[in-house]
């Protein structure tokens, strides 16, 4: 309740004091929050020296605080800028307006690598070009805001303060109740909102370029969020300029609108580069006709090209009638006489920017150039002004950080990128995602720079807590969407990861339940004991040194038949299945992988062997929250099916009596159960014909008579769609001498 005669002034200072000690409650909980966010898989992907690596995005815990009424004017400005790329985009396109009338040079237009004329003359579905911004800012010493960038093409980053707001509310419940902060988890509501606004007709699609791309548990995590399918490139096709969704079976879904998470310039190899592997063929030509709407739109990058960033005020001032509410650091063009003459003169004051860079890449700042390196570069930009901007260095704010071993604040340069999202209207999303810098004193932050992120906390007016959605407004329901995850939208490529996916997960359980009685007796008598075990898996069996075999059989990541092997080719199936599972099940298989690399660092310590039992448990509570989800029963019924498979293999391998083999027989029967009349993918009937083969020779006739009338029917109904093999992880090498 408001206190009597209480001003504005002193009832932020009030707020912004309980929002501050709330966020120094959350570095005491850093650990937890980490932990949790590594047992949910928020990773980000980096590339060094052209090798893919899968890391944890580093989090602080300490928030960016933004007062509520100067969110206000920042809204009011990015929607005002936003607004007006749209607008130029729209005009760019179309009639040139802009440029007949001298706003944006002609030159600078036609020479951006961002201007496609394949689209020229395209509205797209609503008028929208950018239905998702991604505008980046800075706050000076003296508290106004700088826009840096505006990114229009694929934005990334809004996952990230999503899934942390959702863990640090509920560490820390009573705390959030007493600080009204904006709530930011209606941003997939609005995304979905836009997407179903521009959506021509028929399903909604997120298109990922694949599981190795750096921002994938962004594109799955979104996916899952909108209730929209994951789609991999090989999962579309364009047929008489409509595009499609191939669920497993070949049949073709109509797709009205696609989220696409690549590059213009992969997008189509037929209207774009050629060489492309990653696009979907004729989709520019669906597009063109106004068959399906894209999100973003095609040719965005005529927008977001640093050097066009130099005109947007006039842009906003031509397009709107209005002066810009948010401002431009000051830029210098090489391209114009005097604003060279400038950037040559002081180069070792200004930040020079590529503007066919990005990611924090081709930046330079001036002062940490030596005069020969500042003469080189002097050259680069006579020889190619168009291919540069230079900016005065904005000293913006550092904010502080907690060291993760001493848990001491540190001070780091932040900035902030805010989500502005399209539709019927235009939203800024109330959070953001803050980058802050890994170096002290360094000013680029990028995350493919080795930057860390923070949550942007908005706090709310007076009345209390805010949504981006006021309630009775028109809402979509995900969760609706979300059950839609059904076999109706399961791919040959997904059928496969939920096939595997059960037959690793049980493998990982069984051999280690079977690993530890053989274990044992090798205590009791010698490594003879131990032989049966290894038979049994085709596993060498002479123990030259036999604590080294172990260690290999438990956790050698190189060795494709290692218990670690099994988790890890487990936990690739069960990444691209996000959508369809959830996060809450499938971080079951993401803590198994962190119990088993935990294992190898302490072997010959009694934590290991704790470890395999979390790892065994960890599995149980996979089946278990996938049995007891709403996910469609046919879909968990691929899943299950897997399961049950690899433990007949696995239970005839170890001479189990037939009456022990009733139980997984009349599970595997009744998870077949809902498939009735339905196509089978292939790899059941070949997981299946290959297990007849074995039965006998292991003495199992009887049994594999029964399957064999199974295989039978499971032939007659055998998927034809062809898997497009572009590097997905489904059979594993584990198999390929056994399938």
């Amino acid at each position: 309740m408001r206190r009597a005669g209480m001003g504005e002034e002193e009832r932020g200072t009030m707020i912004e004091s309980a929002a501050r000690k709330l966020a120094t409650e959350l570095v005491g909980r850093r650990e937890a929050i980490n932990r949790e966010l590594s047992r949910n898989g928020v990773r980000f992907g980096i590339y060094q020296n052209g090798t893919y690596h899968d890391r944890l995005f580093p989090y602080d815990p300490i928030p960016r605080i933004i007062e509520s009424d100067e969110f206000d004017g920042m809204e009011a400005g990015l929607k005002q800028r936003v607004d007006a790329l749209n607008a130029y985009l729209r005009d760019i396109y179309s009639d040139k307006r802009a440029i007949k009338d001298g706003v944006v040079p002609e030159e600078y237009v036609y020479t951006s690598s961002g201007y496609f004329p394949q689209v020229n003359g395209v509205m797209p579905p609503g008028g929208i070009f950018a239905h998702i911004a991604g505008e980046d800012l800075v706050q000076g010493q003296d508290g106004r805001w700088w826009v840096l960038e505006d990114n229009l093409r694929i934005p990334s980053g809004a996952s990230y303060p999503l899934f942390a707001r959702d863990i640090e509310r509920r560490i820390t419940p009573s705390l959030f109740r007493n600080v009204h902060v904006r709530d930011n988890r209606d941003y997939p509501r609005l995304l979905r909102k836009s997407m179903d606004f521009v959506s021509t007709d028929g399903i909604a699609v997120v298109l990922t370029p694949g599981r190795y791309n750096s921002a994938f548990f962004e594109h799955a995590y979104l996916a899952e969020k909108t209730g929209a399918a994951l789609a991999f490139p090989e999962d579309l096709e364009v047929v008489d300029n409509k595009l499609y969704f191939l669920d497993y079976s070949g049949k073709r879904h109509r797709v009205g609108v696609v989220y696409r998470r690549l590059s213009d310039e992969y997008l189509d190899p037929f209207a774009f580069n050629p060489d492309s592997v990653i696009g979907v063929p004729g989709i520019l030509s669906a597009y063109r006709s106004g068959n399906v709407a894209i999100v973003n739109a095609p040719g965005n990058g005529a927008a977001d090209d640093k050097a066009i960033y130099y005109f947007v005020p006039d842009m906003i001032r031509y397009y709107l009638g209005e002066e810009p509410i948010l401002h431009n650091a000051p830029t210098y063009m090489p391209m114009f006489e005097q604003d060279r003459r400038e950037v040559l003169d002081r180069l070792g004051e200004l930040v020079i920017k590529d503007v066919a860079e990005a990611g924090g890449y081709g930046v330079v700042f001036g002062s940490s150039l030596d005069a020969r390196q500042r003469e080189e570069l002097a050259d680069r930009i006579k020889a190619e002004p168009r291919r540069f901007i230079a900016q005065e260095v904005i000293q913006f704010r550092d904010i502080d950080v907690a060291n993760p071993e001493t848990g001491e604040l540190e001070p780091r340069k932040c900035d902030l990128r805010a989500f502005v999202v399209t539709g019927k209207n235009t939203h800024v999303w109330y959070s953001g995602l803050t980058r802050y810098s890994s170096v002290p004193g360094q000013m680029i932050v990028n995350s493919s720079q080795g930057g860390g992120f923070k949550d942007t906390w908005v706090l709310a007016k007076d009345s209390g807590v805010e949504h981006d959605c006021a309630p009775g407004s028109e809402s979509v329901h995900v969760l609706e969407q979300s059950r839609k995850h059904s076999l109706a939208l399961v791919t040959a490529s997904k059928a496969d990861n939920l096939f595997w996916l059960g037959r690793y997960t049980e493998r990982v359980f069984t051999t280690l339940s079977q690993f530890f009685p053989f274990y044992d007796r090798v205590m009791d008598t010698d490594v003879d004991a131990f032989r049966p075990f290894a038979r049994a898996l085709d596993l060498p069996e002479d123990f030259e040194d036999f604590d080294a075999f172990i260690h290999s059989f438990l956790y050698d990541e190189n060795n494709p038949d290692s218990v670690r092997s099994a988790i890890v080719y487990a936990f690739n199936n069960a990444v691209i299945l996000r959508p369809e599972l959830g996060s809450r099940s499938l971080q079951q298989v993401e803590l198994a992988v962190g119990s088993i690399v935990e294992a190898s660092e302490c072997t010959g310590a009694d934590a290991d062997i704790f470890k395999h039992r979390d790892i065994a448990d960890n599995m149980l509570a996979f089946w278990g929250g996938v049995e007891d989800s709403p996910v469609d029963p046919t879909l968990k019924s691929f899943i299950f099916v897997g399961k049950y498979m690899e433990r007949l293999d696995l239970y005839t391998r170890f001479g189990y009596r037939m009456d022990e083999l009733k139980a997984p027989l009349t599970k595997l029967a009744n998870y077949l159960m809902p498939l009735q009349g339905l196509p089978v993918p292939q790899c059941f009937a070949e997981g299946l014909r290959w297990l007849v083969g074995q039965l006998p020779q292991r003495g199992y006739g009887a049994l594999a008579e029964k399957l064999g009338v199974l295989l039978d029917d499971f032939d007659g109904r055998i998927s034809t769609k062809g898997l497009k093999d572009l590097g997905m992880l489904n059979t594993m090498d584990m198999d390929a001498a056994r399938i």
